[in-house]
């Protein structure tokens, strides 16, 4: 069974070497001390959300901290094709949902459209609140999942700030139920016309994913992103939720890609 997993910042955790003691405090340490009630002669696992794993023991806890003693210190590398899913604003809490389990099964980035048939919309002080909370489901779900990295959250953008993502990534996919060709078909096409050395730049900048609201995306942002690079693919032959379309993209194009090998 994998241990539980608590986060600290990368600077905490720089320059630890196995046979330390460290202390984690704040928010983690009185979730990992009062809530999990772990003590001394367990294990945990600290990480930095960034890669940086401690393979740890439990030396002691009270009410705020825990103390642990470093075991092993693993470097966990990014996969070698990024994922970011681009997640339209939706009613319900159902892009919250989206990008929970799109954490769980290995997003790396995900980043809040507002789309123009989005029912919610972030405005002022929603942007950063929303971001915010964002930020919160992710790291959450990163702990569920036991990961040692967490998934960027990226600022909202329009249409306009769509087609800029498309343009730097090496592959963007627009989930929708009007396209012809699947996502692995797609994804297949991709990896064997990018399989040679010269092509690996454009492996390295990624997938996008694109989903869009609960109405749909619009004709006119469909053209947009086609004319910025993106191709449409298909996800099956039944119309998923703007919460679960992103999630089974993320499993497809794992399975496909090779990352979950």
């Amino acid at each position: 069974m994998s241990n539980p997993v608590f986060y600290a910042t990368p600077e905490q955790l720089a320059g630890l070497v196995p046979g330390v003691h460290f202390t984690l405090d704040g928010a983690e340490g009185r979730h990992a001390a009062t809530v999990k009630r772990l003590s001394a002669g367990e294990p945990v696992d600290v990480c930095d959300g960034a890669g940086v794993r401690l393979v740890c023991t439990v030396t002691s806890a009270d009410k705020a901290t825990l103390t642990v003693l470093v075991e092993t210190v693993v470097q966990e590398g990014a996969p070698a094709i990024g994922f970011t899913l681009v997640q339209a604003l939706a009613k319900g809490d159902r892009d919250e949902l989206a990008i929970e389990m799109a954490t769980e099964l290995g997003i790396d980035a995900v980043v809040p459209w507002q789309a123009e048939r989005s029912i919610v919309r972030w405005k002022m002080d929603k942007v950063l609140k929303g971001a915010e909370k964002w930020r919160q489901v992710v790291a959450a779900a990163a702990k569920q999942a036991r990961r040692s990295t967490v998934p960027q959250v990226g600022s909202l953008v329009g249409t306009a700030g769509v087609c800029d993502l498309i343009a730097d990534a090496g592959l963007a996919l627009i989930l929708h139920e009007d396209a012809v060709d699947s996502v692995a078909q797609v994804a297949r096409d991709w990896l064997a016309s990018n399989s040679s050395d010269t092509s690996e730049l454009v492996r390295q900048r990624g997938v996008l994913m694109i989903v869009g609201p609960e109405g749909g995306m619009s004709s006119a942002e469909v053209e947009a992103f086609i004319a910025a690079g993106a191709r449409t693919a298909l996800l099956g032959r039944h119309v998923l939720r703007s919460s679960t379309a992103g999630p089974a993209a993320v499993v497809l194009l794992s399975q496909e890609l090779g990352r979950w090998e």
